[in-house]
C-alpha cells in the first residue's frame, strides 16, 4: 500500500474541514495488482482508519488484516490496531484495560527508503513492525507496484494531478472519482504485466488480462459500456 495527496474544496464556499489537502491510501495485491480498497483523508492517519474499516468490512470471515507491506510512513500500525485490535483479557485486578492490542497473528513490514542529501536512493531498510520476516515473501518483497500505480491514477483521474486547476471543488466528488478510477482500472483496463503468451508464432501472441481477470473476478475485459450498464455481484476481494 502507499499514499498519494489532491486537494479538494473552492476558497469561501465550502466549510474549512471539507477543504484542502486530501490524502489517498491505495491497497493492491502484488500477484493480480488488483486494487482492494482506497481511503480517503484529511490526514494520512485518517485516511488509513477509512481503507482498513472498508477492508475489514469486505472480509468479515476474516478478523485479521492481510500480510501487509508498505513504505516507512508508520501511520498504518496505529490505524491496524484501531480498527482490527483487541482489548486485553480482563483478570479482574486493578483498572480494566482500555487499550488495544495487536495480534500475535499479524504480518506487517516496512520497506524504509534511505536517501542522501541530494534525494538520491542509497539504500533500503527492513523493519519488522508485526510477525516476522516472512510478510516479505507473503507480499513479493517490493512496493514498487502500489507505488507504479499512483503514475496511472494521476493519468487516469486528473483530480490528482499537482498542481492543477481540476482539483476537486467537493469531497464527494473527488470520492467518486476515484471509486470511478478503481472500477475502470480494475476491470476495463489490461495490464502488460498481466499478459500471457499463448502462441508465439500466430499474430495473436498474448493473452491480455485486466487485475479483475487476474484474480479470478471475471472472464473478460469489460468495456465501458458494460461497466456503466451492469452491476458487480459484490464479493470479498473487490
Amino acid at each position: 500500500m502507499d499514499l498519494c495527496w489532491t486537494q479538494a474544496g473552492k476558497k469561501e464556499r465550502v466549510e474549512a474541514d471539507a477543504a484542502g489537502q486530501y490524502w489517498r491510501c491505495t491497497l493492491i495485491e502484488p500477484e493480480t495488482r488488483l486494487r482492494v480498497g482506497r481511503g480517503i483523508g484529511q490526514t494520512e492517519t485518517a485516511a488509513a482508519i477509512e481503507l482498513w474499516q472498508q477492508v475489514k468490512r469486505r472480509r468479515a470471515h476474516c478478523h485479521r488484516p492481510p500480510p501487509l507491506l508498505s513504505d516507512g510512513w508508520g501511520g498504518h500500525r496505529e490505524a491496524l490496531v484501531q480498527v482490527y485490535g483487541q482489548l486485553p483479557v480482563y483478570t479482574g485486578r486493578g483498572r480494566p484495560p482500555t487499550r488495544k492490542q495487536p495480534g500475535s497473528d499479524w504480518h506487517y513490514t516496512q520497506m524504509v527508503k534511505q536517501r542522501d542529501e541530494n534525494g538520491k536512493l542509497i539504500g533500503v531498510e527492513v523493519r519488522v513492525i508485526y510477525g516476522d520476516e516472512t510478510t516479505l515473501q507473503r507480499t513479493g518483497g517490493r512496493t514498487v507496484h502500489v507505488e507504479r500505480t499512483h503514475l496511472t491514477s494521476r493519468h487516469m483521474n486528473g483530480r490528482l494531478v499537482r498542481k492543477t486547476l481540476g482539483f476537486s471543488k467537493q469531497v464527494s466528488m473527488l470520492r467518486a472519482a476515484c471509486v470511478w478510477e478503481d472500477a475502470v482500472y480494475n476491470l476495463a483496463r489490461r495490464l502488460k504485466t498481466l499478459r500471457i503468451e499463448v502462441n508465439p508464432s500466430d499474430d495473436q501472441r498474448w493473452f491480455h488480462r485486466s487485475p479483475a481477470m487476474a484474480a479470478g473476478l471475471t472472464d473478460h475485459i469489460w468495456s465501458i459500456r458494460e461497466l456503466l450498464t451492469w452491476v458487480p455481484i459484490p464479493t470479498n476481494r473487490f
